[in-house]
């Protein structure tokens, strides 16, 4: 019977889609105890390595969540958490151990997954998201589970949740996902709700989810539903990186090495790429993995591109008004080094010098275009990353030091809300001066878009060049 249950109680064995995962020893107990006693809501969001979790108090005992924390809980876990931390293992995806490869299941667990009905005899509220499809080019799906704090009153408790997602296309092949919570003792006059949010990724399809939940008295509180993994009219030109049918974990890990891409054997292309890693809020002081997310996400579909074969990159903050990482004509992009690069990046914080210097953020634009601009000569100069608006632009006098340009530049304007900030912002008004092209990116049909003009526009000026050259020998 303990090795049965050790089958769903593998918490530790790897991060997944959802994972919950509060490791004390990583990042230290959350002490609530200081904290008013009236009925609030605590959000702690895990942010996966890019700082510490971020706690907001809300006025309710129930939490919402924000559109934009709704999105980074695909590719992150969200706990939302009522007067008390609970310990959440990392959801496990589950290997079969049983003959033919089958996951051995407990009888009254596999019989509550195969009845498909609805049980509450732990009360709880499950909530189905709608798979959605991330600049990953993955589908992300998940769910919401809301449990009123009265289940748990009195003493600590175990949460085991258990659930299978099939695919329309492989009903005999099953994807079954489990994961444990610890439950702290909950005071018996405590009010609100615990709230939990899990996630894995779709390849295009139709699914079928059951799930369940259950805590150490076998009370179980179950749902199913079915989930459509379907392109919109605007994405069908997209290829899905998953498979028809395929259910995976979520990707947890941002900055995974990248797989080998088989470069087109016609002559390559030399791309130089200037990204500032900063919030799409300037005066924010954390940059929020969903934003993170999407920046990666932007530099991936540059570096999958068969006919770029060199790579420079300059990432930057203009916050801190420094560059964080730079590598130089390289065959790949080191996605590792990079974020372990961001780890530095430190907002919120003012260098008392360059407070005191008028426009120093202005002369740090200027001067990294200049220096960046002027470096060899690339195919293309490609500027990605937020909207940077300044109390001072570029002077054109600065820009005019470099001379003609004789390459292409892009900016690749990364703007989850354009309506809000629809101006131009100083790096476009830089591009702009190089007569150059601006891209904005909202969803992943823009940069897929986005990449594809990208990769023509160089494609036109390097035979220009080449018939230029040839026409005047």
């Amino acid at each position: 019977m303990s090795r049965l249950r050790a089958l769903y109680n593998r918490g530790q064995q790897g991060s997944a889609a959802g994972a919950l995962a509060l490791e004390p020893t990583a990042r230290g107990a959350l002490d609530f105890a200081n904290h008013s006693p009236r009925p609030v809501a605590l959000c702690v969001m895990l942010t996966g390595g890019m700082g510490e979790p971020v706690i907001r108090k809300e006025k309710r005992s129930l939490c919402f969540v924000s559109p934009a924390a709704r999105q980074f809980r695909r590719l992150r876990a969200v706990a939302v958490l009522a007067l008390a931390p609970f310990a959440l293992h990392s959801q496990t995806l589950l290997t079969g151990d049983g003959p033919g490869g089958h996951v051995i299941l407990f009888n009254s667990d596999l019989a509550i997954l195969e009845a498909g009905d609805p049980r509450s005899d732990l009360a709880c509220s499950v909530t189905p998201d709608r798979p959605a499809l991330g600049f990953d080019l993955r589908f992300h799906a998940g769910y919401d589970v809301s449990v009123p704090l009265q289940e748990f009153a009195g003493s600590d408790d175990v949460l085991t949740i258990l659930f299978r997602v099939t695919s329309q296309d492989h009903q005999a092949e099953p994807v079954y996902f489990t994961q444990r919570v610890r439950v702290p003792p909950i005071d018996s006059d405590a009010k609100g709700f615990a709230t939990l949010q899990g996630a894995f990724d779709l390849g295009p399809g139709n699914y079928h989810v059951d799930w369940l939940m259950r805590d150490r008295s076998e009370r179980v509180c179950s749902s199913s539903w079915d989930s459509g993994a379907v392109l919109t009219n605007r994405e069908k030109t997209l290829q899905p990186s998953l498979a028809i049918g395929a259910v995976e974990r979520s990707v947890t890990e941002q900055f995974q090495e990248e797989p080998p891409v088989r470069r087109s054997p016609s002559p390559s292309m030399n791309v130089r790429i200037l990204i500032n890693f900063a919030p799409q809020n300037s005066l924010a002081s954390t940059l929020q993995p969903v934003e993170t997310s999407a920046l990666v996400s932007i530099l991936r579909g540059i570096s999958r591109e068969p006919r770029f074969g060199k790579f420079s990159l300059v990432a930057f903050n203009m916050q801190d008004q420094r560059v964080i990482f730079r590598q130089d004509d390289a065959d790949r992009i080191d996605f590792p080094a990079l974020g372990d690069a961001l780890q530095s990046i430190r907002l919120g914080t003012v260098d008392y010098h360059k407070l005191a210097e008028k426009h120093s953020d202005t002369e740090f634009l200027a001067s990294l275009i200049r220096q960046e601009a002027g470096a060899g000569h690339p195919d293309a100069l490609i500027f990605a990353g937020p909207k940077i608006m300044l109390d001072s632009d570029i002077p054109s006098d600065s820009l005019k030091k470099l001379g003609d340009i004789d390459f292409p530049v892009f900016y690749m304007n990364y703007n989850r809300n354009p309506q809000a900030v629809p101006w131009q912002d100083s790096i476009g008004k830089a591009v702009k001066f190089f007569r150059g092209y601006e891209y904005t990116i909202t969803e992943p049909r823009d940069l897929w878009l986005a990449v594809n003009e990208i990769v023509t526009h160089i494609v036109k000026s390097r035979n220009e060049r080449s018939a230029s050259a040839i026409s005047s020998r």
